[in-house]
């Protein structure tokens, strides 16, 4: 549904538009001034207008008169314009170098001195000197009717250029401290969605979902259906906005087929039977909030509240997807692969794959668009692949953290790996990131904070038995330690 999703961007940003010219030209007429547009092109005119802006000249009238008037300028701009724009802000609005050396030297003269009020003043003006101007001209949007939501597609834009250059970083920085501040966790609210939620809410959750596409208005009543629930996070500046949301399917048992889950055509179940809560999606809709998380809080949140409403369900677990996979299994040395298979299924891959190069010959198999359904071929793979699943979830980056990204996630939330599930989505997108495999993350209540610390500490992944037989086996495929084989290591 992506031009649903290019319908509802433009219609936001038309409405944002129109709401800003209408403040500026209010204001305007309040104060008898006639509204001022900023000089988008030249650069000495703007920079002498965000200056107008920062000395606030006027009153709060005023000031809202232009701030409205310069973000109604930037949303007008193309691409190439606010790239023009912003390094015009980062550059021409950074730290005053000189004041600060001149803050540093006070603070230091002070504390030489050992004057307790000196110093503490000293302190005071040198915080107030490490804020760039372009801090305090952003913050004046917040004022402004959607002026928050502003900042943040603002980021979105920043994040977006390539080779961003020292200035621009800076200003990124800059924003998502300030961000970071105003979206911390007890500012937030969560909601549940139903089908009596706004229509606008509905139609922003389609374009938004990232993990498994909402196809149709039926799709979606079937994931706010009587056995499901879903919620959302929501930030009182931002109230029409979801920022993250998160889907639950209320079932017995875990579920492991994402197809299987979705299916419209199944009936509902009585969620006063379920006993356990399927988490199969989490979404970060604000691509100018990145690498500021809500998932982990948005869980906890969703579970404190489904403990409370159904207290019969006692399991919590996600469907997961395992997003690198293929691609690991493409780039990964080869000896890796053939440290995970038995010589049987090294035979049997080769034979498959029409290569003697078991790397080779197993990406040929898994990039055949219907490999799923031949079941001589499945049978060849399965157990091989769940394995290399496994290795692949424990592999690190450079910094000790697991390369899988949802593992990152789940697991640094105390979770625990509880099950690899071979075909557990079928989709095409399943299969080319994931050769259809997909993983249970299991949120035991009274382990998650030992898992968590754990795995803060050392590194140590939480694994359920099924995962740790798996993790035995593909560090030995062939056996040979009898310990091993009989569970005893």
């Amino acid at each position: 549904m992506t031009d649903q999703s290019e319908t509802l961007i433009e219609r936001t940003l038309s409405n944002l538009t129109a709401l800003w010219r209408d403040i500026a030209q209010s204001a305007a007429r309040v104060i008898g001034q006639s509204e001022q547009a900023p000089p988008v092109e030249n650069r000495a005119d703007l920079v002498a207008f965000m200056t107008e802006c920062l000395e606030a000249r006027g009153g709060e009238v005023a000031a809202r008169m232009r701030a409205a008037a310069l973000g109604k300028a930037y949303l007008g701009l193309d691409g190439e314009g606010r790239r023009r724009f912003l390094e015009i802000l980062a550059e021409e609005f950074a730290v005053d170098q000189a004041a600060l050396d001149q803050a540093v030297g006070a603070y230091q003269a002070a504390r030489e001195a050992d004057d307790p009020e000196a110093i503490r003043h000293a302190r005071r003006a040198l915080h107030q000197a490490t804020i760039p101007p372009r801090v305090k001209l952003l913050m004046q949007f917040n004022a402004l009717p959607q002026g928050v939501k502003f900042l943040v597609d603002l980021r979105a834009d920043l994040l977006a250029f390539r080779d961003r250059g020292a200035a621009l970083d800076d200003l990124d920085h800059d924003l998502r401290d300030l961000l970071a501040s105003w979206f911390d966790t007890g500012f937030l609210d969560m909601s549940q969605v139903t089908w009596d939620s706004p229509a606008s809410l509905l139609e922003k959750l389609i374009a938004y979902e990232a993990v498994h596409e909402i196809r149709s208005w039926q799709d979606l009543r079937n994931r706010v259906d009587s056995d499901r629930r879903l919620f959302a996070l929501f930030h009182p500046r931002m109230p029409d906005e979801p920022l993250a949301f998160v889907e639950v399917a209320l079932v017995h048992g875990i579920a492991r087929n994402i197809q299987a889950l979705l299916d419209e055509s199944a009936p509902p179940i009585d969620p006063e039977t379920a006993d356990t809560a399927i988490f199969y999606s989490i979404t970060n809709t604000q691509k100018g909030l990145r690498g500021i998380s809500f998932g982990e809080y948005l869980i906890k949140r969703a579970v404190q509240h489904l403990a409370a409403e159904l207290p019969q369900v006692k399991t919590f677990a996600t469907l997961s997807p395992v997003p690198g996979l293929r691609a690991w299994l493409t780039a990964c040395a080869v000896e890796t692969i053939e440290g995970a298979l038995s010589e049987a299924e090294r035979g049997g891959v080769r034979a498959l794959g029409g290569s003697d190069d078991v790397q080779v010959a197993l990406n040929a198999v898994l990039a055949r668009p219907d490999w799923h359904l031949d079941p001589v071929v499945c049978k060849a793979l399965k157990e091989a692949m769940l394995r290399l699943c496994v290795r692949y979830l424990r592999e690190r980056r450079p910094d000790g953290q697991p390369i899988d990204p949802v593992a990152r996630f789940h697991l640094k939330n105390g979770a625990r790996l509880e099950h690899v599930n071979w075909l557990g989505d079928t989709s095409p997108q399943g299969l080319a990131q994931a050769a259809g495999l997909m993983v249970n993350y299991r949120y035991v209540l009274d382990e998650i904070e030992a898992n968590h610390e754990a795995y803060m500490r050392d590194g140590r992944i939480a694994m359920g038995p099924e995962v740790r037989a798996l993790a035995r086996t593909a560090d030995e495929p062939e056996g040979r330690d009898p310990l091993r084989r009989l569970g005893l290591r």
